[in-house]
């Protein structure tokens, strides 16, 4: 494989990917478990918000993944991989909406410190393809946790 990256670099840029995958993921079922969950007087305002931010999430997953895969790297793509690389961790048995708010503007925050990571990565290595994806994930969760914590009381 030439693609003006070196084998070591790829690989590096990949494993950060998966991270930012892992992370991606998990915040895509945390949201969408928080979206079916939640309760209270904020019910329709979260439970539409909650969905367009899956729903988002859903296509941002494939576009990391396949960036992956460009980089003639397989893709993480089981529960088990995403737990062991996903700095993001599960919460269970929640309907509270502000603690819900606040755990995804959390969840947000970290994808937010993996794309930084990530992006270092890949401009060290003139990788300009996986910047761009980094980049535009980064201003995507930069914006949501700035929307999620202008939701809070």
């Amino acid at each position: 494989m030439n693609i003006g990256i070196n084998e070591k670099d790829r690989i590096e840029i990949a494993e950060g990917l998966k991270r930012l995958l892992a992370d991606s993921y998990t915040l895509y079922l945390q949201t969408h478990n928080f979206h079916w969950n939640i309760t209270g007087p904020q019910f329709r305002e979260l439970h539409l918000m909650f969905e367009e931010h899956y729903t988002e999430l859903s296509v941002a997953v494939d576009d990391i993944a396949e960036r992956i895969r460009a980089l003639g790297v397989a893709a993480p793509g089981t529960y088990k991989e995403f737990a062991e690389l996903s700095s993001i961790k599960e919460v269970a048995g929640l309907s509270d909406a502000d603690a819900m708010v606040k755990i995804l503007t959390e969840s947000h925050e970290q994808v937010i410190r993996t794309c930084r990571e990530v992006l270092k990565l890949a401009q060290k290595a003139d990788d300009e393809s996986t910047a761009s994806v980094v980049s535009d994930r980064m201003l995507t969760h930069e914006k949501t946790a700035w929307m999620l914590r202008a939701t809070c009381r």
